[in-house]
């Protein structure tokens, strides 16, 4: 069911009401019973779930095949480089400590 929006002409009071389409739209305030006009509204905001629309939903099977060969996916992994890999790392460059003491210290 459709969702309506009025407006009072006299009390500006706003209301939503659930209506069938094919009710009559409402002309009485229920806050003061003078007469109300019903709103445009934007209407309802649509909802995509799932993996996705179009692109993935409507395309057709060879589509869908090609585009997941050619997805990042497919790709098999780059080595990780660990111990039974065959693979060495680079040793890191040795960091030398920072000394935080000030030199030529005393009271000014």
């Amino acid at each position: 069911m459709p969702t309506y929006d009025y407006e009072c002409t006299k009390c500006r009071h706003r209301f939503e009401l659930f209506q069938r389409i094919t009710e009559s739209p409402r002309k009485r305030c229920p806050k003061c019973r003078c007469r109300v006009v019903r709103l445009f509204g934007t209407g309802a905001g649509l909802l995509f779930k799932g993996s996705g629309f179009y692109a993935t939903d409507y395309r057709s099977d060879t589509y869908r095949k090609a585009a997941k060969a050619d997805s990042p996916s497919a790709i098999p992994p780059a080595p990780t480089g660990g111990a039974d890999s065959g693979v060495s790392k680079p040793a890191a460059p040795a960091v030398s400590p920072v000394s935080t003491k000030k030199e030529g210290g005393g009271a000014r």
